[in-house]
Parts: structure tokens; sequence; C-alpha cells
């Protein structure tokens, strides 16, 4: 039995990726019979070239959930992949997509969420903490009879760093931001403190195990290995600004230090970023303070190795893949290159 699945968010990074992956490897083209796209920006170039993968590319308007509702229960998808978008009413549209699932009766719903949020303070990281409310908004439907919805759920929290990346959690392809300062001076400015730790995750690894769950079959839907799980995903270098710098030493084959600038002169940076919407901004600097704080200083990479029986990227790989990105030179290349076959 093949999946019909649809992905909200698939202007952004994340969405774009997951779905990219579903319809170009063969692993996982081969257990779906169709691929929505949900987007609020549905002519952005990444949709465009989903529906040349053979996507359909659905408008989301969000504002009534009877609407979207029958939106989402009109594309005939059994699965659904929640994917906060960038937006200063993330938490409200994505709310109103989960409770839009429910009534629609999709039985299959995945959300990626943000490690991290349940250290998050409702006061000091409010953008962090709303991940927590909309994780219990999707695992509380767990055992509902009313709704079929209530049988397979997944939350998948992520450590991610991607420029404008459309999600949640912190990347490592977030560390993209600083690449200028990186080719111009040499430097990784990141606002995390001296001694602090976080272990960033690829994007292409987050797709990776997205894709597996999405695809996976079990009598009540997602595989039994996965139905109901909280799944925590980290990169495997538990690092800090300084140790960093040293695999993007290693990486590139030249001298790359690491400065620990202020969460004032962070917040500038982000700023410079045009495509970074507000609410991103806010939600990378809470992260920053989550670092600052020592809340970050672990990493999780059994649920990985589970899922894909593979490796989660190494920083240093990372560092070699965007290469052109961080390497100094005079005219820097804007290559996406993602890791996502595992190799």
């Amino acid at each position: 039995m093949t999946r019909n699945i649809c992905i909200t968010a698939v202007d952004g990074q994340t969405g774009f990726l997951i779905a990219e992956l579903l319809l170009t490897n063969d692993d996982f083209s081969q257990k779906i019979g169709s691929v929505v796209g949900l987007s609020l920006k549905p002519h952005d170039a990444r949709c465009k070239q989903l529906t040349k993968m053979g996507a359909k590319v659905v408008p989301h308007h969000p504002g009534k959930v009877k609407e979207m509702a029958a939106a989402l229960k009109h594309t005939g998808a059994d699965t659904i992949c929640v994917i906060p978008p960038a937006h200063h009413d993330k938490f409200d549209i994505t709310a109103e997509l989960i409770e839009a699932a429910k009534k629609a009766e999709i039985p299959n719903v995945c959300l990626i969420s943000s490690a991290g949020c349940d250290f998050a303070d409702a006061t000091k990281q409010p953008r962090l903490h709303e991940f927590l409310e909309l994780e219990h908004l999707v695992m509380s439907t767990k055992g509902d009879p009313k709704t079929a919805t209530g049988h397979s759920p997944v939350v998948i929290r992520v450590h991610d760093l991607t420029p404008a990346m459309r999600s949640a959690g912190f990347y490592a392809e977030n560390l993209l931001l600083y690449a200028p300062q990186a080719q111009k001076d040499g430097v990784l400015p990141l606002p995390v403190g001296k001694n602090y730790k976080f272990a960033p995750i690829a994007l292409g690894d987050i797709a990776q195990v997205a894709a597996h769950v999405l695809t996976g079959q079990g009598p009540q839907g997602f595989d039994d290995k996965h139905r109901g799980q909280l799944i925590v995903l980290t990169g495997p270098m538990l690092a800090t600004g300084d140790e960093l710098a040293t695999a993007a030493s290693e990486a590139l084959q030249t001298t790359m230090k690491f400065e620990d600038i202020s969460p004032r002169e962070a917040k500038r940076v982000l700023q410079k970023q045009a495509d970074n919407d507000e609410s991103e901004q806010q939600y990378l600097l809470e992260y920053y303070s989550l670092v600052r704080e020592g809340k970050t200083n672990y990493i999780s990479t059994l649920a990985f190795h589970d899922i894909t029986g593979g490796h989660p990227q190494e920083m240093t790989d990372f560092f070699k893949v965007y290469a052109d990105e961080f390497h100094p030179q005079e005219k820097p290349l804007a290559s996406k290159r993602r890791k996502v076959d595992g190799h």
C-alpha cells in the first residue's frame, strides 16, 4: 500500500528537501502514491521545482479551520508532515493545521519541532516555547476515539542551524549566515559564549529521518517502531564555538577562528538577511540564549542510527560540502548542496 503524503511549508528549505527526497530517492519514491505540497508562497522557485518533479503544490490559505480541513481532505492525503512556516503567525498557522488534520481524519501526523523547546522559558524564550505547545496539540490526539488522527502521531525534535530555514530547530546550515565573515575575516561569529556547547545537525539528515518515518508502514499507520515516538535529533559533534572553528579549519585547510559576539551584534547580522523572517530571527536568538544557559550540552544520535541505519553528518564533512561558501575567495558561490543519501 502506497502513501499519499502532504507536506506543509514546501517553499522553505526543510519542506522542500523532504519532498525532493521522497520524489527522487528510489528507497522512498516506490512507497508513495502522491506528494502534495502546501505553501504560503505557491509561486516560489522551490514550489516550481517540486511541480516539475511530480508533486502537486496547493496554496495554503490560513484563517479558517473548516476550510483548511476541507482543503486537506481534498488532497487525498493519508499522511501529513507539519512544518511550522517562517511567519510571524507561525504558532496560529501551525495550530490550525493540526486541528484541520484532525477534522480531515488524516491518520498519520508527523510534526517537525525544535530540540530545546522543553528547556525554553515561556518568558525568556517564547518562540521556542511555542513548539512545546504545538507538540502537545499533536500528541494529545493519541488515543482520541473521535478522530483517526489519534492513531499515529510522531514528533521529530531537531537541533537545526539554515538561512530563511522556514522550519524549526538549529540546522548546521544556519552557519551559512556567517559565511561572509568567514570569507572576509576568517572568523565564525556566534553569540554562544566561550565554554558552552551544542550539536547542530545537517538539514539532509533531518530529511532522511522524516522520509523514513513518513513512508514507514504499520498495522495502525506509521511503522510501529516510529508511531507515538518523540524523536530527538542532534548532530554527532557536541562543540563549543572554538571546536566548530577547528572543524572548519580542518575541512577547509585554512585557519578559521571563533569569535564570541553579543546577542545585539548577532541580531544585526540576522537583520541583514533580507529573506529571513523576523520571527525566525527571534527564534535563532532565543536558541543562542539556550546555548549560553548551558541547556544544549547534549547529543542525541541513537534515533538517527535506529531509523536510518546510518550515521549523521560530521561537522568536518559539513564544512567540506559548503567549502565554497566558507573558504576565503573574491566571489562567493551560492551553492546549496546538501547531503541526503547517507554517504
